[in-house]
């Protein structure tokens, strides 16, 4: 498989990169429909869904960003024509190709709590959207994926400040197996913050997204041991990519399905409409 074209709706930039990687510039993407295969999606939120219906009409395997549309029905759409095709709908939530979250995926058995926090100084990017959509859906994806159980209650509070959609926001999850899951995002803190806590019995695991490093606590024979984990690292971006290309030549499941990329934006989608019903009440 090789890289057929790059799009840009700025024609200068895609022609410069075009040049860089040895292959076409376009910039309408359905100009370039014909002569691919598969397509990375990387545009703004508002356009996933018509960009990536486009392409799976035609018959192309879709990586999208997260989150896969901005709402239910859209996702769902998305869904059903991709399995209609037999096509391949990945969806990229970046974060589960990282080597911190791989190595503890494994780690991971009975979780009885997570605490997950990601905050960001305020860039001006991703505000056409809710810092659930932009920010939260990380780790509500990761959380789901590592809980695997129904959830029977969910509540969220939170706030806009520089925009106006919601700028911070904090979610508080319990699912049907017992577990209960915390999450706390912003995109207007004074430094950057990416980690996920991970308590079950016994052992208390902590990540930090930025460095991908673990440290685990485990309590044997009375004792508590403290390990410090440093996974190879690697590029989450190219390691998606690698992912995408090899479900399609061989047939596999992505590890971010529609499924997964819809169940996550459901959970975010709540989350958000909690907060805004709770910011009617105070005003």
């Amino acid at each position: 498989m090789k890289l057929a074209g790059i799009v840009d709706t700025d024609k200068a930039r895609a022609e410069e990169l075009a040049v860089k990687y040895g292959c076409r510039a376009y910039s309408d993407y359905r100009d370039m429909i014909d002569h691919v295969d598969a397509v990375s999606i990387a545009v703004p939120t508002t356009l996933h869904f018509q960009t990536s219906m486009d392409l799976l009409k035609n018959n192309k395997n879709v990586l999208v960003e997260k989150p896969i549309t901005t709402t239910i029905e859209e996702a769902d759409e998305l869904i059903s024509e991709a399995s209609k095709k037999d096509l391949v709908l990945q969806v990229g939530h970046l974060e589960r190709f990282n080597s911190g979250v791989s190595m503890i995926s494994s780690m991971v058995k009975n979780p009885r709590f997570i605490e997950s926090q990601r905050l960001s100084p305020f860039l001006g990017r991703g505000i056409d959207v809710d810092v659930t959509l932009d920010l939260m859906i990380h780790d509500i994806d990761i959380i789901l994926s590592l809980v695997n159980s129904e959830i029977t209650d969910l509540r969220a509070t939170g706030a806009h400040v520089l925009t106006e959609n919601i700028d911070i926001a904090h979610a508080w999850i319990e699912f049907e197996n017992g577990c209960i899951a915390e999450a706390v995002s912003s995109r207007i803190a004074n430094d950057k913050a990416r980690k996920l806590k991970v308590f079950q019995e016994n052992t208390f695991i902590d990540l930090d997204y930025q460095t991908q490093e673990i440290i685990c606590y485990t309590k044997q024979d009375g004792n508590v041991r403290k390990e410090i984990k440093r996974p190879e690292e690697k590029e989450p971006l190219k390691e998606q990519l690698i992912s995408f290309i090899d479900c399609i030549r061989n047939n596999k499941q992505p590890i971010v399905s529609g499924q997964e990329g819809r169940e996550a934006l459901k959970v975010v989608l709540e989350v958000s409409d909690l907060v805004k019903d709770g910011l009617k009440i105070l005003k």
